[in-house]
């Protein structure tokens, strides 16, 4: 009967492609009927509403397939045409990306200056609003405790926006001088060169990028800063071998990801059976094949590949717990990092990773059963948020090359590759980078 239902199911399909929609719908309909599995209904409903052009009753069909199949993914692309969260002009071509443009391109961004005075508004350090640099008004930014949002896995891999990252430089028109300046294209907020008023790129009006879904403000200043790493250097007992740089603070990318479905295992058990002539009773190996849930929330990979492997150390410090909302406003006064790792292959990293871990655990999940095969091929990412975390970043000159050091721009952590190599130096004086920072201290 099984095989029945299938059949009808890829007559029915093939009726749809050669549009005869009524012997198309027949042939659907009877499939539903016989079918007994969800993988046929989910797909003959996704059909059906492929050969509706009633809007009522297409929306029916797809959560109809969606309801037996939820990670049907061109059901959920087909709804969110429907509902107008994605556009047709949007869709890309899944054989063929679109290609990137060359050269410099014209980019909006949003200017952020005091309504009273005039003068540069600057982000407060308690995560609160903007304060002007000359007249004192604040600004709240009014986020409260709402939580950012996630977008749609399905909707933005439709796109070239899952795919794109930046290649090109960006021109901006400030608003206030009149003047042009170029960003480069692993940034996405800067300050006027000639006025000094800050600019944030609206991501929003661009096709080719993901704008920020949530943020966790800077907490501290650049003075707690460089606090943080004169601590951090003293307790490592280590000897900077030229001046450090003072510590600079900026946003960096961090992709999260949900992922749900299901791990297929086959798993070995030895039963027992009667000899039919009543001997010894005979041992035989059954294979048995099974399904385990998957849920993941928030995984996290880094979305730039600089500091990545220092940054991946930093990761687990932050409380993803209070990321807010993004608002352009956070970055009045800090630069922050567009992402360089697109959103589609941060996926197959997310994805890959889920898999490998309950691959390791699951033997231990289901009673230390001898699973001889599992498979990826249920297993979704449902949705993600590009994020962005506060760090303030040096070089650490030690041991005849530049350290990077990162310090959480959220609880002060201090993190670097740096960490554990100082015993050649440790009997040495002190000096170049505790002169130079502590006088910093005393201003």
């Amino acid at each position: 009967m099984e095989d029945y239902s299938k059949e009808l199911l890829r007559t029915g399909i093939v009726e749809a492609k050669a549009g005869n929609i009524e012997t198309a719908y027949r042939y659907l309909d009877r499939a539903i009927y016989m079918a007994s599995t969800y993988d046929v209904i989910a797909e003959a409903w996704y059909w059906m509403g492929e050969i509706s052009t009633d809007p009522v009753e297409k929306r029916k069909a797809l959560e109809n397939c969606l309801a037996h199949d939820m990670n049907h993914s061109r059901a959920r692309r087909a709804l969110a045409l429907l509902e107008g969260k994605l556009k047709a002009d949007e869709m890309i071509n899944p054989d063929k990306l679109p290609a990137v443009p060359d050269g410099v391109r014209q980019a909006d961004a949003q200017r952020f200056m005091c309504p009273k005075c005039g003068g540069r508004m600057s982000f407060a350090p308690d995560g609160q609003g903007l304060v002007c640099d000359y007249c004192t008004r604040n600004q709240a930014l009014g986020v409260g405790t709402k939580e950012a949002d996630e977008k749609d896995f399905i909707i933005a891999m439709a796109t070239a926006r899952g795919h794109g990252k930046p290649l090109q430089e960006q021109v901006f028109h400030c608003n206030g001088c009149s003047a042009e300046f170029i960003l480069p294209p692993d940034q996405i907020s800067a300050s006027c060169v000639y006025c000094d008023s800050p600019h944030v790129v609206n991501l929003e009006k661009t096709k080719d990028l993901l704008a920020p879904d949530g943020i966790i403000p800077h907490a501290f200043n650049q003075k707690h800063a460089i606090k943080l790493l004169i601590d951090w250097v003293e307790g490592n007992k280590i000897t900077p071998e030229k001046k450090v740089e003072l510590p600079r603070g900026l946003y960096l990318p961090l992709w999260t990801f949900d992922i749900g479905g299901a791990i297929e295992y086959t798993y070995e058990v030895v039963e027992s059976e009667n000899n039919m002539f009543g001997g010894n009773r005979q041992q035989k190996v059954i294979r048995h094949s099974d399904q385990y849930p998957v849920m993941v929330n928030d995984l996290p990979l880094p979305a730039s590949r600089k500091p990545s492997a220092i940054f991946l150390k930093l990761i687990g410090s932050f409380d993803m717990n209070s990321i807010k909302p993004y608002d352009p406003r956070f970055l009045s006064s800090w630069p922050a990092e567009i992402y360089d790792v697109p959103m589609a292959d941060a996926s197959l990293d997310a994805r890959s990773q889920a898999y490998t871990k309950y691959k390791s655990e699951l033997p231990s999940l289901l009673n230390n059963a001898n699973i001889v095969h599992t498979s990826s091929a249920n297993l979704v990412i449902e949705s993600f948020k590009l994020n962005l975390l506060p760090v303030w970043m040096t070089e650490l000159p030690f041991d005849g090359r530049e350290h990077l050091l990162l310090i959480n721009g959220q609880n002060g952590v201090v993190c670097s590759d740096v960490f554990g190599k100082v015993q050649s130096s440790m009997e040495e004086e002190k000096g170049g980078l505790m002169d130079f920072l502590a006088d910093l201290l005393k201003d």
